[in-house]
């Protein structure tokens, strides 16, 4: 499951699957810190007399090696992501995120189509502990963030629901502004375009009237290298559940 797109060594990039945590799991369910951790481990073991004890933050033999989380994708959402295996990579990366120099694309199927084919969104949102939610709230509401993101719909195209209803989903590009919890979900729900799949801000898809993973995949993710300070992007194509109907114009891009 795990797909390591580059790695030296101050980092890692792989892609997240859909269903796997970013960061280290409470319970028993697969996380990325976890995967990569047996990756690194499994790697320096094989070759030890070849590979410094300090890289991936290892001071023995069978210690556990470092992975620092950068960023974090929702469980339910596929694609890019970057870990440092230096505490030295980590805290240059995590300032490019504090800074807004790292940049995110995503690919969504949303439900509907935007009147503007390209366009963006501004709110305010919350995130309420109940229920591990985010709402719409006024500017002035206690705990309210600012949240942006711009779009570019790619397609769209007519389907049968379960109930042989036809509807229109469209493909869309998405480039986060900001990074606020659950907030690409949020903002096209809010505007009555929810994400296929998406059984927390999709109403059909609470009821239980469709099946499926939600359609939501960070595609692209560019960032300077810790210590090279040289603009490094990476990609992923999602390929399953409802990016399946938009497989001609994802092939593309």
């Amino acid at each position: 499951m795990l797909t390591i797109l580059y790695e030296d060594k101050e980092i890692i990039v792989a892609v997240k699957p859909s269903g796997v945590e970013s960061q280290s799991s409470r319970g028993f369910s697969q996380d990325m810190v976890s995967m990569l951790s047996r990756h690194l481990y499994t790697k320096l073991s094989t070759d030890w007399g070849k590979v410094s004890t300090n890289q991936c933050g290892m001071g023995k033999k069978d210690a556990v090696p470092y992975i620092g989380v950068i960023h974090r994708l929702d469980k339910p959402v596929s694609g890019v992501m970057v870990y440092a295996k230096t505490r030295k990579a980590a805290a240059v990366l995590s300032n490019q995120v504090k800074e807004g120099w790292m940049n995110k694309v995503y690919a969504a199927v949303i439900c509907g189509k935007p009147v503007d084919n390209v366009g963006n969104f501004v709110d305010y949102l919350r995130k309420e502990g109940k229920g591990n939610c985010s709402v719409i709230v006024d500017k002035s509401a206690e705990g309210a963030k600012r949240a942006e993101l711009e779009y570019q719909v790619l397609g769209s195209c007519m389907v049968e629901d379960v109930a042989g209803r036809e509807e229109i989903l469209s493909l869309v590009e998405v480039h986060l502004l900001t990074g606020r919890h659950h907030q690409i979900r949020v903002q096209f729900a809010s505007r009555g375009m929810p994400l296929w799949g998406d059984n927390r801000y999709h109403p059909d898809f609470a009821q239980g009237r469709r099946r499926g993973s939600i359609a939501l995949c960070g595609t692209k993710l560019s960032f300077m290298h810790p210590s090279r300070r040289e603009t490094m992007t990476f990609s992923t194509c999602p390929q399953d559940g409802a990016f399946a109907w938009f497989k001609p114009i994802l092939s593309q891009n």
